[in-house]
């Protein structure tokens, strides 16, 4: 009977940031698709850091910023009386920032495509600047949702350099499916390997056909 615990560990990570994600990021993309600061370009260059940093750089810098010495980690310590580091709750912190852009920019791309001018022709009915939002740009943006959502959950799924270097290999708290593969490279269990490989590599396909398919259809292309 194959362990299944990295298996729904890596669903409840993949969850818990997709939907940490969609409150964080839905306003950030709002932002980012129509403010004209001068801090924009910082702010994208920001968002979009982990799809050039390699994740191990990412992951050694979280190990320090999450970590019992900082002040963020000592605040949490005192709070909960756990460390962040090597723990579920870091590894969803880390995870927020690894799958920021897979979030943001497919949402910015679809706020972009709607424009000014549905929210323009709300005001002139004295609609609220947040009822406009729910009622008129949330339905006309929902495959941009729906594409976001879909990639932050596979692009968690996948996470390796990231949760290994915050969360190590603690099996049924950090052991994740990217990192119970590693180990069965390691014990040269390839066979093993190969069965958790391949199923990714089918879930990561259909999830790529899925978005594309669904880009496709509503005109809406994710950046």
């Amino acid at each position: 009977m194959p362990d299944l615990g990295p298996l729904w560990l890596s669903i409840a990570l993949a969850g818990a940031t997709t939907l940490l994600l969609l409150a964080l990021g839905t306003p950030l993309a709002w932002w980012l698709a129509n403010s004209h600061s001068r801090l924009r370009p910082a702010v994208e260059a920001v968002t979009a850091l982990p799809l050039v940093l390699p994740p191990t750089v990412l992951g050694f810098y979280f190990l320090i910023l999450l970590g019992p010495a900082s002040p963020l980690g000592a605040f949490w310590v005192r709070v909960t009386g756990d460390a962040l580091t090597f723990s579920f709750s870091g590894l969803v912190v880390a995870s927020l920032f690894y799958s920021l852009p897979f979030m943001v920019q497919p949402l910015q791309r679809a706020f972009e495509s709607i424009g000014r001018a549905p929210l323009e022709a709300a005001a002139t009915l004295r609609a609220s600047p947040l009822d406009a939002f729910f009622t008129i740009v949330v339905p006309l943006a929902r495959r941009g949702f729906l594409s976001a959502a879909v990639l932050t959950f596979a692009h968690t799924i996948g996470e390796f350099g990231v949760v290994l270097m915050v969360g190590g290999n603690i099996p049924g708290k950090t052991r994740v499916i990217s990192i119970q593969i590693y180990e069965h490279v390691e014990t040269l269990n390839y066979a093993a390997a190969h069965v958790l490989s391949a199923g990714l590599l089918i879930f990561s396909f259909l999830v790529l056909l899925f978005v594309y398919t669904t880009n496709r259809r509503g005109d809406i292309r994710v950046g």
